[in-house]
Order: C-alpha cells, then sequence, then structure tokens
C-alpha cells in the first residue's frame, strides 16, 4: 500500500508484495542455472566437434549462464528491499521500483537468447552436433521459464492503471466519476465473460450493472491492493482477539459474573403465542425443504440419491400431476426433495414454481394441517443467480399499501418479491388454497434470501391478509429501512444462530469493514509479509 507505480501507470501489487513471488522466482532460476551447468560441463567441451553451429551453442550456454547468476543477485536485492518497513511505509521500499526496472530489462536479452536459441535448436541448418537433442530440451526448458515470468507479469497488469486516468483525477469529482464509471464497466466485462450463462436472463444485464457499480463503489478514493485487503483482514482478526481476551479479563475482575446464555423464558414472556421455538422448529423444515433436491444430496451425501427415488415421478411430462408444478425437470426431482424434506403427501403441495433466474426464485404454496395454515416457502441462495440478486443491494423505494412513504429496501430482494407477488396472482392459488381451507391462516417462510423476499412480500399482501404471520430465518442484512422494520414487529418472528455471517452481511457493514482495514493498515508498524504469514 499504495499500488507500485512503473512505466508511468498503477499496477495490482505493492512495492512489499515482492517477497514471496521472488523467493520462488529465485528457487526456480537457481534450479534453472544448475542444469544450464550440467550442460556447460558435459557439453561444452563436445561443441567444438560440431559440424556446424558449435559458436552459437557456446553463445547460448555461456549467456544463459551468466544472464541467470545476473537475474538472481537482482532478485536476491528485489526481495530484501521488499520486506523492509511497515505496510503504509513507501520510504524503507524507495529501491524497489529501480530495482525491478532493472529485473523486467533484463527481460530483454532474456528473450533474444531464448529466440536465438529456439532457431538454432530446431533449424537443422543452423546447427549440427551429436548432442542436438540434449541442446533442443534444454532451449524448451528455457522457454517455458520465460513464458511463466511473462504470465506472472500479466496477472499483475490494472486495465485502469494508465496515467491519463490519473491525470484527470487531478480534479477529484471528476476524476472519481470517470474511475468508478471505469471499473463499473471493467467488472460488467468481466461478470459477463465468467457467468455467461446468466446474461441471457431477463434481469442478468440490470444485475451484472448494478453488482459492477456496488464493488466500484465500496473500495471508491482508496489505493488498495488485493494483499493489503488480506493483510487488513488479518490484523482485524488479531485486533478483535485481543479486545476479546481484555473484556474476559475485566469481567472476571469484576463482581458480576458473565453470562453465556439468555432465559428463554424472560425472552418470550412478551411475545405472541405464535412466537415460539417449537413453530420455529417446524416451519424452518418447510423452509428447508423448499431447497428441493439439492438440499437432500448436501443432507445425505452418500443416500441422498435413494432416498429421492422413492419420491421421483419418472416421465411426468407423460403423465397427469396432482400438483401444479412449474420449470422443474421430467422426474420432477425438485418436487421430490421438498417432498422428502417436509414429510409432506404431495396432495398437500398445492404449488411449485422451481423457475430459478435472476430475481426469480423457486417457491411453494402448502397446506399444512399440522398448524392449519396455508404455508408459502420460499427458496434461499442455492445458485449463482441467487448469488446476484443477494449482490444487487442497492436501496429503492418500496411501495405498499398502509406503508409511510419513503421507505427503502433491498433491490434484489425487492425484485424477488414481485415476481413472487406476480406469480401468485397469475395462478390465484391463495385465493384458491383459503377457499379450499377457509379456518386456515397464512404463513410465509423462508431461509437466508428466502426470508427476505418473505419479508417484503408480506408487506405487500398485508392488506389483503392482515392476520398473516412470517418465520424467517437468517433473513440477510440491510433488508429494510428502519422505520419499515419496526413495523414488522408485530408479524415478524426472525430466528438466527450465534455470529450468523449472512443476518450480518450488509453494505454499511462492508463499508465498516473498508474502514477498519485503512485504519489497521495504517496502525501497523510489521511488515506486510510477517503479518500474513
Amino acid at each position: 500500500m499504495p499500488a507500485l507505480r512503473l512505466f508511468g501507470r498503477k499496477w495490482l501489487a505493492a512495492s512489499d508484495d515482492l517477497v514471496f513471488p521472488g523467493l520462488f522466482e529465485i528457487f526456480v532460476r537457481t534450479l534453472w542455472l544448475i542444469l544450464i551447468v550440467i550442460v556447460h560441463v558435459k557439453y561444452y567441451e563436445s561443441t567444438w566437434e560440431c559440424s556446424r553451429g558449435g559458436d552459437y551453442v557456446r553463445t547460448y550456454i555461456i549467456g544463459m549462464m551468466a544472464l541467470l547468476s545476473l537475474i538472481i543477485v537482482v532478485l536476491v536485492a528485489l526481495v530484501n528491499r521488499s520486506a523492509k518497513g511497515s505496510i503504509t511505509d513507501e520510504t524503507a521500499r524507495k529501491f524497489v521500483p529501480p530495482i525491478l526496472l532493472l529485473k523486467l530489462f533484463l527481460i530483454i536479452p532474456e528473450t533474444v537468447l531464448n529466440v536465438f536459441g529456439t532457431m538454432w535448436a530446431f533449424c537443422k541448418d543452423l546447427v549440427v552436433c551429436p548432442f542436438e537433442g540434449h541442446f533442443s530440451r534444454t532451449v524448451i526448458e528455457g522457454c517455458n521459464n520465460h513464458i511463466f515470468n511473462y504470465n506472472e507479469q500479466k496477472c499483475l497488469f490494472d486495465p485502469l492503471g494508465s496515467r491519463r486516468y490519473h491525470e484527470v483525477q487531478e480534479t477529484p469529482s471528476a476524476g472519481e466519476s470517470l474511475r468508478h464509471r471505469k471499473v463499473t464497466s471493467l467488472w460488467q466485462r468481466r461478470f459477463r465473460w465468467a457467468f455467461c450463462w446468466v446474461k441471457s436472463d431477463e434481469h442478468g444485464h440490470e444485475a451484472f450493472q448494478q453488482v459492477a457499480a456496488l464493488l466500484s463503489a465500496l473500495f471508491r478514493s482508496t489505493d488498495l491492493v488485493p494483499s493489503d485487503i488480506l493483510a487488513g483482514c488479518v490484523l482485524l482478526r488479531v485486533k478483535q482477539k485481543r479486545e476479546t481476551r481484555e473484556m474476559r479479563r475485566i469481567q472476571m475482575l469484576s463482581d458480576d459474573e458473565p453470562k453465556y446464555s439468555t432465559d428463554l423464558n424472560r425472552i418470550f414472556a412478551l411475545a405472541p403465542r405464535w412466537m415460539n421455538l417449537e413453530n420455529a422448529r417446524h416451519f424452518l423444515r418447510l423452509s428447508m425443504a423448499a431447497y428441493g433436491w439439492p438440499f437432500v444430496m448436501y443432507r445425505y451425501c452418500g443416500t441422498g440419491l435413494f432416498r429421492l427415488m422413492k419420491e421421483v415421478t419418472c416421465c411426468s411430462c407423460f403423465r397427469s400431476k396432482r400438483t401444479l408444478v412449474t420449470d422443474d425437470n421430467c422426474c420432477l426431482c425438485h418436487l421430490a426433495g421438498v417432498k422428502y424434506m417436509s414429510k409432506i403427501r404431495e396432495d398437500d403441495i398445492l404449488f411449485a414454481s422451481f423457475r430459478n433466474h435472476v430475481f426469480e426464485l423457486p417457491f411453494c404454496v402448502i397446506a399444512d394441517h399440522k398448524t392449519s395454515n396455508i404455508v408459502i416457502a420460499i427458496r434461499g441462495s442455492i445458485s449463482l443467480r441467487d448469488m446476484f440478486t443477494d449482490l444487487t443491494a442497492t436501496s429503492e423505494k418500496f411501495e405498499a399499501e398502509g406503508l409511510p412513504p419513503d421507505i427503502m429496501a433491498h433491490k434484489g430482494m425487492t425484485c424477488g418479491a414481485n415476481y413472487v407477488s406476480r406469480r401468485l396472482k397469475e395462478v390465484g392459488i391463495l385465493d384458491k388454497a383459503l377457499a379450499m381451507y377457509p379456518e386456515y391462516g397464512l404463513v410465509l417462510t423462508g431461509h437466508s434470501l428466502g426470508a427476505g423476499v418473505a419479508c417484503l412480500l408480506a408487506l405487500q399482501i398485508r392488506h389483503k391478509y392482515p392476520d398473516l404471520k412470517v418465520y424467517a430465518f437468517s433473513t440477510p442484512a440491510g433488508l429494510l429501512s428502519r422505520d419499515a422494520a419496526r413495523l414488522t414487529e408485530s408479524f415478524v418472528f426472525t430466528v438466527g444462530v450465534g455470529d450468523d455471517f449472512v443476518m450480518r452481511l450488509g453494505v454499511d457493514s462492508i463499508e465498516n469493514l473498508r474502514t477498519g482495514i485503512i485504519q489497521t493498515l495504517h496502525a501497523s508498524r510489521l511488515p506486510k509479509v510477517r503479518t500474513i504469514v
């Protein structure tokens, strides 16, 4: 930290990132030098017996020996200088850029030797020697080593490190805006290439754009490289451990004994009767059943296939189905997973949609006779498409009947709730189910992403079903603005376990992490290599 600058541009490495790559390259170069020395000792005298091209072979062997020796010396100096100083102390590593420049310029004679070596090894008219095969293998090994070094440097190339972007940044607002747009565009191209099957979705392009803008904004106005983020996370973890130990020490010295558990009776004393752990456990099973066959295979790695076999419906395309199912496969494997995990008869699964696109989540409508409820179970995150729905984390205005104005909600989950609401209206399944079981209540449940969508969907349809209830498990952070969250306290029961990562992960927490990383990096006096190791 900050990023290394060479040839008038920034790179994806800092001046203290060259210790381990340098040590590895020293090891490889030393092995290569030993092999060249062995070739020299064994075959150098024989080069005088070559009928043609012996001087070419001698030039290559001696040139490579001298060049490798010089490169190893330069690498030792580079590693030594790169290991100096703290993470933010650039002055201690002021000699790293010139040493690295010298090392990079040595690529030129190395390239020349490898090109001419290749010509001499494979052009039969240039070199005719009794050990010609050994010379060819030596040249090939040298070329492989050269290609490896080229790829190593290519990985450190920053597409946005050009000098012209930094010249524009002399006017802060215009420069930051330009860089933000360029970084967003770069991430969009990466997403389109890496997740080519997602971009065909109706909302794929919008999701790419939103997630790319988020990633660009999170580390905006910082000069961090990937290794800085890793070192910062390590330092934050050490800091948290130290603070936890200090807090426990203070608690032990005080008169009050630390409490490691909470009285459940006290927690549920003022809660409605339906908010209890027995009901939560029951609806957790239904919310996990919405994951379908992948969850069965995950939970029962060795026997999952056999457990599903008795629930599948072979050749369902040609057979009548008792349950209205959409977007499942020909054997209704997802429905089989729902039946197995929920322990509910197929007749009681009134509707199941397994369409999984960006902003479009699978869900089931179940008649739960045990609790006398119609249950909408919404699936959580399990695919890459769900990941993009999660990461579309910008705030969007959320409107529903009975809500105050200017309520903000998670955009990706809002789109997911709109999709589920639209599908329920298209099929009309809720009205049919409640007409079939008029004495039943309505419950929405989900896990992770499904929990967030269930909460938002409940806000949208509560004016029509005022007695509905929501059992939400591991609801993601950053779902609703504070005023709207307070409105849900009367009908949403949220359950989390311990230090659940998902319930604490939001844009605000990532921004706090960024701030903490920068602060700990500036406070640290250790070299990066010692911090990471």
